[in-house]
């Protein structure tokens, strides 16, 4: 199971080992991470889940799709080239080590 790392704003951190072929919102769920909500359960309906990933390129990540680029349009001003939604991410072995920053420092949206 490969290691991830959910970083806050305030700069804590919680690492988890993440089951493969899960969503990593689903991992922050079963994890307990603060400020992913998952709303729409994964659908790719909200922004719930708004992360910033650290260094996509050197885990292979790929392009954002459509949907999710046009849910994070609506998500507004804090959205950046980094920003990903994290049930639309799914848990391989090469993700060892991913860092990502929750979006949303709080449980408040």
């Amino acid at each position: 199971m490969p290691q991830i790392c959910f970083r806050q704003k305030d700069g804590s951190r919680q690492t988890v080992e993440a089951k493969t072929g899960q969503t990593l919102m689903q991992e922050a769920l079963h994890h307990g991470i603060v400020g992913i909500i998952g709303e729409c359960g994964g659908s790719c309906m909200c922004a719930t889940c708004h992360i910033y990933l650290e260094d996509p390129e050197r885990f292979g990540l790929g392009s954002i799709s459509e949907m999710e680029e046009t849910m994070l349009e609506l998500e507004g001003e804090d959205v950046t080239p980094d920003s990903r939604l994290a049930c639309q991410i799914e848990i391989t072995p090469e993700l060892e080590g991913l860092t990502v920053t929750v979006a949303h420092p709080t449980q408040d949206t």
